[in-house]
């Protein structure tokens, strides 16, 4: 958009050119348009968990100082953040450092809602008023108590999720067996649809391998009912980054196998001071949750003998499902650290009962801990045994897909 020279800057033009100058700032505009609308509005300044923030930074200079708007509409107080409801920055990993600005060219603008007339319960989690008054809390929280508050995004709660522990943190320290966990709830009405995923980190730098082994395999997701947990087992006496992912997808969408992106939705600094317990990393299964819930929620595929991602187990053992749909092309693969998965995968049968009933058989060569794949297809109406792949009744073909996986223990004792 181009200007004449000759606008004056107290004309709406003229404050959109101060923009494009840099002259005028968002928030700014955003109180001359309230007062032309006759609103009351004032600008606040203090900090905020913008780019380049991570979970467990101190609030000690002037890295993170912001300004933004309260606007009183519908006989309350409501929060305005136009820059971050109209554009936010992309690929900010550093810290930044003071008196330092992002780049214009990794801005990406995009509108996000819920920057404008934000709830103040929601609100101070990202932002943080100098005068605590414009907290518009029933009770103010210190700075401290604003460090401390988990770093989420807005996505978070567009999503309708919240923290079901009153403990959880920006920064988890872990048990003297190296473990911490996040828990995260949804509401009902996203179950069918939230999926999740996860990345681990070293906390200073980008490395998310540690000895040739993805951190991602020292963390185990799994969801039951309507929370969904990540239980952490740090690898080293280290800090590490969990940064956690969603999106909301029908199963019809997830099974086309189209690529889907996943955005953050909260990060937490995990802290391992200690470690008195030699942690291996998990059998290298397919990513994301443990357990049969992923199994019901793409496939209605329910599991009769085991509910729970982790199961204790003798030297053998029978998984059981009840298909609530047709299903074919049922695949398994059993995985062991160090063992041979070749071998493995002769240990493990399955079989149809009854019609509707799928059932595992695994003998285990040894004891230890295992993991256990399923993968499976949608039969469609007009699909044709030997047919590389069937589709669904809407046309689109069904891939073989991973549907569920168990943590096994065996063990004789079990």
């Amino acid at each position: 958009m181009s200007f004449d020279d000759n606008i004056t800057g107290d004309t709406p033009m003229g404050l959109l050119r101060g923009i494009k100058h840099g002259t005028e700032s968002y928030h700014v505009l955003f109180k001359r348009l309230c007062s032309y609308a006759g609103l009351h509005c004032v600008v606040i300044k203090g900090y905020s968990k913008s780019a380049g923030y991570q979970p467990g930074v101190k609030f000690e200079d002037n890295r993170f100082r912001n300004s933004w708007n309260a606007v009183y509409v519908a006989g309350a107080w409501r929060f305005v953040q136009c820059n971050w409801g109209a554009r936010h920055l992309v690929n900010a990993k550093e810290v930044p450092k003071v008196g330092a600005k992002g780049k214009s060219d990794s801005l990406r603008y995009e509108y996000d809602d819920h920057y404008f007339l934000t709830d103040p319960r929601e609100f101070i989690y990202e932002f943080f008023p100098l005068q605590p008054e414009w907290q518009l809390l029933k009770t103010s929280i210190s700075l401290r108590d604003f460090e401390e508050l988990p770093f989420v995004r807005s996505l978070f709660f567009r999503y309708g999720l919240y923290f079901p522990d009153t403990n959880t943190k920006a920064v988890m320290y872990t048990d003297q067996t190296g473990a911490a966990t996040v828990r995260i709830a949804m509401p009902v009405n996203m179950q069918s649809s939230l999926i999740f995923h996860y990345n681990l980190k070293l906390y200073d730098g980008d490395g998310d391998m540690l000895d040739g082994v993805s951190l991602k395999r020292f963390v185990m997701q799994s969801v039951v009912g309507n929370i969904v947990s990540f239980r952490v087992h740090a690898p080293a006496a280290a800090e590490f980054l969990l940064d956690v992912f969603a999106n909301s997808v029908t199963p019809r969408e997830y099974l086309t196998g189209e690529p889907m992106k996943f955005k953050s939705v909260c990060k937490f600094k995990i802290v391992c001071t200690e470690l008195y317990t030699v942690m291996v990393p998990l059998p290298d299964c397919a990513s994301g949750e443990w357990g049969p819930t992923k199994a019901t929620r793409l496939f209605g595929l329910i599991p009769i003998t085991h509910p729970e991602a982790l199961i204790f187990a003798g030297k053998e053992m029978e998984i059981q499902f009840r298909m609530s749909k047709p299903l074919t092309d049922f695949m398994s693969t059993l995985h062991k650290n160090g063992a041979d998965e070749k071998k493995l995968n002769k240990c493990v049968t399955h079989r149809i009962l009854d019609q509707d009933i799928v059932s595992f058989i695994i003998n285990f060569p040894e004891e230890g801990q295992y993991g256990f794949d399923v993968y499976t297809r949608e039969i469609s109406p007009d699909h044709r045994a030997g047919s590389p792949g069937s589709k669904s009744a809407s046309g689109r073909k069904c891939l073989l897909t991973h549907c569920c996986k168990y943590l096994i223990n065996s063990s004789k004792r079990n």
